[in-house]
């Protein structure tokens, strides 16, 4: 690894970046329901709302999430139609996700005389999870677990725990900040998830599995209850300009099956390992098929198969 690694600004990232997604700020950009083994140990239903809202102010280096946003904030009243939109159409489930491809605390994005009304939507689910970044981990967030009946989780993206790619990221923060973050939300009652890069930029292969296992303990050892492991993806510009150079190429499939069966084998809480899109990103691998499959079947279960 290059120990002087390139650091990009806004105005970089944002330049190599290729046209948005045309999105209606009246509804969800997408939204599924999906099964997700609980805290309880059990498997649960839950309602995923992919919200659109305003573009987040963080441009992070391997972020892509921009694609489905919008230029300004919302209009008051939109978040929580939105919302009533997708429920009226899924199936029932035990808890949420609120995604909205930033932060959910950021005023800008959610405008936070929509909380109540967002919550009197929500009362009827036990977990509540929502994303949003260390640095906007405040006293709303603590309002809005008061404002619920079920038990309020906020994802946050540590990403990686190499301090030196994790400032190449551009993600604005620092290990002591997502630690401060961890310790708020958890003297709070609020549960916490963790999201965690697979081989980031400027990683080679083992290197990218190893941090990404270092980052679930460290993780862990700070009270995280459940880790989400994303391998990272080109698409947002400047990871193909990497690509080109040679200093980023997403992980090979057999990295992701090494790096969840290893971080499951800490024991140490639930860890999650995000399947979006591999099977065409992974099309040309053998018996591709039945390792997606295995991988959905450890997230299911929280357990690594037998080696036979």
């Amino acid at each position: 690894m290059n120990p002087a690694l390139p650091v990009f600004n806004d105005q970089q990232i944002i330049a190599a970046r290729p046209a948005k997604n045309q999105v209606s700020p009246e509804y969800p950009y997408a939204f599924l329901n999906e099964t997700e083994y609980s805290a309880a140990g059990t498997l649960r239903e839950v309602s995923t709302i992919f919200l659109t809202n305003r573009e987040c102010p963080l441009h992070c280096l391997m972020c892509d999430l921009w694609k489905n946003t919008t230029d300004e904030t919302l209009k008051p009243g939109l978040i929580p139609h939105q919302i009533e939109h997708a429920l009226n159409r899924l199936p029932p489930a035990n808890q949420i996700k609120l995604y909205n491809s930033g932060n959910f605390f950021d005023p800008k994005a959610i405008p936070q005389q929509d909380l109540p009304a967002i919550a009197d939507l929500i009362q009827h689910f036990e977990r509540v999870i929502v994303e949003n970044h260390p640095l906007l981990c405040n006293q709303t967030c603590t309002e809005f677990q008061q404002m619920i009946a079920g038990q309020l989780e906020v994802a946050l993206g540590l990403e990686t725990v190499h301090e030196e790619v994790l400032k190449s990221l551009n993600k604005k923060m620092t290990l002591d900040d997502f630690a401060r973050a961890v310790e708020f939300l958890r003297s709070h009652a609020i549960s916490v998830r963790a999201f965690i890069l697979l081989k980031p930029p400027f990683m080679e292969e083992q290197a990218g599995v190893e941090w990404a296992i270092k980052s679930a303990e460290y993780a862990f050892s700070l009270g995280v209850e459940c880790c989400s492991l994303i391998p990272t993806r080109s698409g947002n510009g400047l990871l193909e300009q990497l690509q080109e150079r040679e200093q980023f190429s997403p992980p090979q499939l057999a990295s992701i099956e090494t790096t969840l069966a290893a971080c499951l084998n800490l024991k140490r809480g639930r860890v999650f390992m995000d399947l979006w899109d591999l099977e065409q990103q992974y099309q040309t691998e053998s018996n591709l098929h039945a390792r997606l499959q295995q991988l959905r079947q450890m997230n299911l279960t929280q357990k690594v198969p037998e080696m036979r």
